[in-house]
């Protein structure tokens, strides 16, 4: 099959031609990029060379030579290429937004400043998060045509830490707070003043305070995992010193069936009644996760943490109490440009076509 990819030459798209060309089921690569076209993608990232050979096309001859496309374009550009995948009967997995609302314009609308261009494109679209519809992607995809909205990375992190809890009763009725710090490569290729050097090493900085636009995907999807009842979401992202990784810290009020006896909300002393909760809720996740590829759920006294997913599609989780019993602490930690972009885009690509679902993406963590 071969496997194209439109917006090859920014980060996610970089990301996906280099996870795309050690899969076992990808015989070739179309590429295009409107900034770099006509060159060659080993003369725009010479990593590649004597691994990836290919010319950078137009995106409509990409479409024509490929069997599944895979677009990594900014918000609000790429449906005209979705529509083309339609009328060929060509699976289209979209990295951007554009499609991770369903019919729901006036959300997209208020957050991203653009109305639909094609809204009925939705009616083949699915939320690309595989933990969560697997079965719809499949479902989709059988019916002939589908377009997958792949995640944003915070949404995945954040979505996968607390999907447990939510699913199985475990998070009361208040709000989740979701803290959560990206690699710089979250912002993108193209240059920018945020992103200079001496304005983001040697610190974490908060941005978009209150108003970042995962906020209602978060939320959307939180609604989903709980069978509908949303709860409350708070979520302040934060740019961190490094290229790439997220960890998310989501802070959970516990039903009332799960807080700890003695729950008056003075911190107590580790173990006892504390440390056997907390026992019970990993065990509960264990089994929720028990046949997820991706998610490894960690032991007692080791926290998730971003260095120890790079440049893989798996999602650490830990689970913690705080000393009162009320609240659930579960941190979850993805590569940004893996399971929050590139990765999870190739496992929806399995997903749809019943390939084994780790294909092409097995590659153990790398340590620095």
């Amino acid at each position: 099959m071969i496997a194209g990819v439109i917006g090859a030459t920014g980060y996610a798209g970089a990301e996906l031609v280099r996870l795309l060309s050690g899969h076992p089921e990808v015989k070739g690569l179309a590429l295009s990029s409107v900034s770099y076209e006509g060159d060659r993608i080993e003369a725009v990232y010479p990593n590649f060379s004597k691994g990836v050979s290919a010319a950078l096309d137009k995106a409509e001859r990409v479409i024509k030579n490929s069997g599944v496309v895979f677009s990594a374009l900014p918000h609000g550009v790429g449906e005209d290429y979705g529509k083309l995948c339609m009328e060929k009967g060509i699976p289209f997995i979209d990295l951007s937004a554009d499609f991770r609302f369903g019919e729901d314009e006036e959300t997209y609308t208020a957050w991203y400043g653009k109305p639909y261009k094609h809204p009925d494109l939705r009616a083949y679209a699915v939320y690309g998060l595989p933990e969560l519809n697997r079965r719809k992607i499949k479902d989709r995809a059988a019916g002939g045509r589908v377009i997958v909205g792949n995640p944003g990375c915070y949404p995945t992190a954040a979505s996968l830490g607390v999907f447990p809890a939510l699913a199985r009763g475990l998070a009361g009725p208040g709000t989740v707070i979701v803290d959560a710090a990206s690699g710089i490569t979250g912002g993108g290729r193209e240059p920018g003043r945020a992103f200079h050097y001496p304005e983001c090493a040697d610190a974490v900085i908060p941005y978009k305070v209150g108003s970042h636009r995962h906020t209602p995907e978060i939320s959307r999807t939180f609604a989903a995992m709980a069978g509908g009842n949303a709860p409350g979401v708070i979520f302040t992202p934060h740019l961190a010193p490094m290229n790439r990784g997220i960890l998310s810290t989501s802070y959970i009020s516990l039903a009332e069936s799960w807080q700890s006896r003695a729950a008056s909300g003075a911190p107590r002393p580790p173990g006892g009644e504390i440390e056997e909760k907390t026992g019970k809720i990993r065990e509960l996740y264990a089994e929720f996760y028990r046949d997820e590829p991706f998610i490894r759920l960690l032991p007692p006294g080791i926290a998730a943490a971003s260095n120890r997913v790079r440049q893989s599609n798996f999602c650490d989780i830990s689970v913690h109490l705080d000393q009162a019993g009320t609240t659930l602490i579960v941190l979850s930690a993805i590569d940004n440009m893996v399971k929050g972009a590139a990765g999870q885009a190739v496992q929806n690509m399995n997903v749809i076509f019943g390939f084994d679902e780790t294909a092409g993406l097995t590659a153990i963590p790398s340590l620095f």
